[in-house]
C-alpha cells in the first residue's frame, strides 16, 4: 500500500494551483483529503503577513505532535524555513521551483534543505483539480511592484510569464475533464505577457474559444492593467461579471507613503465605468499601515464610499521585516485598527445586500459541494447562494431565476 500524503494549503489561489501541481507529480504515493489518514503532509504555506507565518507555524507544531512526517513549501519556506529546519520541526523543506521533483523529495531517507531559485518559469500542466469545481490556472509568477509594505516580490521573485501554448494545453484538458470555469491566478496576474507583446485579455480570448469554457474569472488586477485591451473584453459572456481590482486604500496620502501606483481619482473613474456595465466590484484594502492618522481615514471612508464597492479583501497591516513600510512611524494601535476593520466590513456588506437586493438578472451558478440536501455555489457576481434540493447538485451548472436575499448570502429552492 502506498504512503499517503495530505497538502495542507495556506495563503491564495497560486498555492492552490501548486498543490495540485505536487499532487500530480506523485508517483509512489497516495493523496488523501482526510488530515488524519495521512503519512506525511506537504505544508504549502503563504507569509505574506504576520498571521500568516503564526497559522502555519501553529499548524506544524500540532501535526509534529501527532508523528507524522512533515515538509515545508511556499512562501513562508523563504522567511520561516531555515528555522523551523533548524528546530528540527520538519523533515524537508523546498522552495516552489522544486515542486516538481516532490516524489523524489518526499522520498529522501536523508533531512534537506531545498529552497531553489526565484526565476523558474512553471511549465507544469495538470489534469485534474482533486476536490475541486473550478480549475485554478496559473499564468504569470512574480511581481515587479515594489510597495512598501509587501514582500512576496521577495519570496516569489520578478515577474515572468508561462508559455502560452502550455495555458491553452492545461485548459482544453481541463475543460475536456469536465471543468467549465476557470480562475486565473499568478502574483499579479494582470501583468501576463508584459515585456513579451502578450496581454491577458488576447489570452482569455484564446481561452474563451476552447470548447467546454463556460465561465473566466481573473483573480485579482492593478488598476492600471485594466487597459484598452481588457476593456474590449468587458461585454463578453464568458467574463465573471466580478472583477476584483486591488487598490490597498482610498486615501492618496496613504498611497505615496505604500509606494502605490494608483491614486484616487482614476480609481473612481474606472470602478465608475465597471458600476455601470453591472459588475460587481472588489479589492483589497490594507487597516492601519504606519502613518494612517485618523484624518487620512476619514478622508479614505469618504473616498471609498464612491468606488461601488461590493467585496472586499482587508488586511490589517503587519510589519514584514526588510521592508520599508516595517521602518515608518507612527505605528496603529491595534484597537484603533480593528475599529477601522470593522467599519470598513460593515459598509461593503451593507453595499454588497444592496447590490443582491437590486439585481433584476437571473444568477448564473456553479454548484461547488453540499450535503443532506443543502448546496452552496457562486454566482456570476462571485456572491455565495445557498441551494435546497433533493437532488445531487454538485459540479452542476444553474440558472437561477426564484431566490432569497438573506443578508450574507442568496438562498434558493430547487
Amino acid at each position: 500500500m502506498k504512503p499517503k500524503v495530505y497538502f495542507k494549503t495556506f495563503g491564495c489561489r497560486t498555492n492552490v494551483f501548486d498543490s495540485q501541481v505536487m499532487m500530480s507529480g506523485l508517483k509512489d504515493y497516495e493523496v488523501t483529503e482526510e488530515e488524519s489518514a495521512a503519512d506525511i503532509v506537504v505544508v504549502n504555506s503563504c507569509t505574506v503577513t504576520n498571521g500568516a507565518d503564526v497559522s502555519v507555524r501553529g499548524y506544524i507544531n500540532a501535526i509534529e505532535k501527532q508523528g507524522k512526517k512533515l515538509f515545508l513549501t511556499g512562501c513562508g519556506a523563504h522567511t520561516k524555513g531555515e528555522s523551523l529546519f533548524g528546530a528540527g520541526k520538519v523533515h524537508g523543506v523546498f522552495g516552489q521551483s522544486e515542486k516538481m521533483k516532490i516524489n523524489t523529495l518526499l522520498s529522501s531517507e536523508s533531512r534537506f534543505y531545498e529552497i531553489g531559485d526565484l526565476n523558474y518559469i512553471d511549465d507544469a500542466i495538470v489534469d485534474e483539480f482533486i476536490g475541486k469545481s473550478r480549475a485554478f490556472i496559473k499564468i504569470q509568477e512574480g511581481c515587479n511592484f515594489r510597495c512598501n509594505y509587501c514582500i512576496i516580490p521577495f519570496v516569489r521573485g520578478d515577474a515572468r510569464s508561462m508559455d502560452e501554448a502550455k495555458i491553452l494545453e492545461q485548459v482544453s484538458r481541463l475543460a475536456s475533464n469536465g471543468f467549465g470555469e476557470f480562475v486565473l491566478t499568478g502574483t499579479n496576474v494582470g501583468s501576463y505577457g508584459q515585456g513579451e507583446g502578450r496581454t491577458i485579455a488576447a489570452l482569455m480570448q484564446k481561452m474563451s474559444l476552447i470548447r467546454g469554457v463556460r465561465r473566466i474569472r481573473v483573480g485579482s488586477l492593478e488598476p492600471i492593467q485594466i487597459n484598452e485591451a481588457f476593456r474590449e473584453i468587458l461585454d463578453e459572456p464568458w467574463l465573471e461579471r466580478h472583477l476584483h481590482i486591488a487598490i490597498q486604500h482610498s486615501s492618496n496620502e496613504m498611497l505615496k507613503m505604500m509606494n502605490r501606483r494608483n491614486r484616487f481619482e482614476s480609481d473612481r473613474e474606472l470602478f465608475g465605468l465597471l458600476h455601470d456595465k453591472g459588475f460587481a466590484l472588489g479589492t483589497d484594502f490594507i487597516v492601519g499601515h504606519p502613518g494612517e492618522s485618523d484624518r487620512l481615514w476619514d478622508e479614505a471612508m469618504k473616498n471609498i464610499r464612491e468606488l461601488h464597492l461590493t467585496h472586499i479583501h482587508p488586511f490589517t497591516y503587519s510589519k514584514r521585516d526588510g521592508t520599508p513600510s516595517a521602518l515608518l512611524k507612527p505605528e496603529i494601535n491595534g484597537a484603533i485598527s480593528s475599529m477601522r476593520m470593522a467599519e470598513l466590513n460593515a459598509l461593503i456588506e451593507s453595499n454588497n445586500f444592496e447590490f443582491r437586493r437590486t439585481m433584476t438578472i437571473p444568477l448564473d451558478v456553479l454548484i461547488e459541494s453540499g450535503n443532506n440536501g443543502v448546496y452552496n455555489g457562486l454566482d456570476q457576481f462571485f456572491n455565495k447562494i445557498i441551494v435546497h434540493s433533493d437532488e445531487d447538485l454538485s459540479g452542476n451548472w444553474m440558472r437561477i431565476e426564484k431566490y432569497e436575499v438573506d443578508h450574507e448570502h442568496n438562498k434558493a429552492q430547487f
